[in-house]
């Protein structure tokens, strides 16, 4: 690496911002990590402590952030559930709270990258899914990183560069001072239960499928994005990119692979249990391919996890 930058990181205390604050830190730059801890538990990565703030405090944001060279923007509430919960605090959270780091940004200048999630396309209607498909959100939280996106479109035009990430499903572990970070995501939960001896409930019909991609793979695109952005010759105005690996698994598909390496590398039988699917708003499309160019195009992505691997890291540990 060549240069080194300053970075304001939102959400640096998370499941992927405590990762993109380790990347950004074991790579030489100035990270200023922030979070308000109402999920995140990360308290200082690499010797660097995590400032508490909110991100909807503009005044304390804007002298926290104050001469950054790019901002990395992961605070929100996350997830379908926690969405449902308590909507207003979503839309609060995920709509205002962007739209103030985004007018931050707007007013200095300063390049931003921004995850959405591919809950806002709402029911695949086409695929390779690309950053054209139709976006019909079917839950709260779709809908808030739907609204989360256009704005950060609007208020970036002519102003300053972004990159939005509509990010697929995202497994895996990471570690951070030593300690483990997860999240009650799909493939960590039925992990998670195969190594305890427990059976794997997967949601009917079970042929829904998603995308997959490895923590530290996402997190990596942050750094790729810093260099283009802030490094590079690149215009003002956002860009939507699918961040996604091209590993795509059924839920009852991806249920039979920890099934079987749990039988491979500790000679225990799971069982799998179809039950009644307790979440009617997401969508249950059999083809989710995504098609995973423009990353590759945009920001020299390309992903060094995969399912398989990591699910038999997660049953061994």
């Amino acid at each position: 690496m060549t240069h080194t930058y300053s970075v304001g990181v939102t959400g640096a205390a998370g499941y992927i911002g405590s990762r993109v604050t380790r990347n950004l830190l074991a790579d030489g730059h100035d990270v200023v990590p922030v979070d308000d801890f109402s999920v995140g538990t990360v308290e200082t990565v690499e010797g660097t402590t995590i400032e508490t703030l909110d991100v909807r405090n503009t005044d304390a944001l804007a002298e926290a952030f104050a001469g950054v060279d790019a901002v990395m923007h992961l605070a929100a509430v996350s997830g379908v559930q926690d969405c449902d919960d308590d909507p207003d605090e979503a839309f609060d959270v995920n709509v205002r709270g962007t739209e103030d780091v985004a007018r931050l940004c707007r007013e200095t200048g300063t390049p931003l990258v921004f995850p959405t999630s591919m809950a806002i396309l709402g029911d695949i209607v086409e695929t390779p899914i690309t950053v054209d498909h139709p976006r019909d959100p079917l839950n709260t939280y779709g809908l808030t990183k739907r609204m989360s996106e256009d704005d950060v479109h609007a208020l970036a035009a002519h102003e300053f560069p972004a990159h939005v990430y509509m990010k697929s499903n995202i497994y895996g572990h990471h570690e951070i001072d030593g300690e483990t970070v997860g999240k009650n995501t799909v493939i960590n939960i039925f992990a998670d239960r195969a190594k305890e001896g427990k059976h794997l409930e997967v949601h009917e019909p079970g042929t829904q499928a998603r995308d997959f991609i490895h923590v530290k793979d996402v997190a990596r695109a942050y750094s790729l994005s810093l260099e283009r952005l802030v490094g590079g010759d690149v215009e003002p105005g956002a860009e939507t990119i699918p961040l996604a690996s091209g590993e795509e698994y059924s839920v009852l598909a991806l249920a039979e692979l920890v099934q079987r390496v749990t039988r491979e590398e500790l000679g225990v039988e799971i069982d799998i249990e179809m039950v009644e699917n307790p979440r009617s708003a997401e969508t249950d499309a059999a083809d989710f391919t995504v098609d995973t160019s423009h990353a590759r195009d945009a920001i020299g992505f390309e992903t060094e996890h995969s399912v398989e691997e990591t699910v038999r890291e997660l049953v061994s540990a």
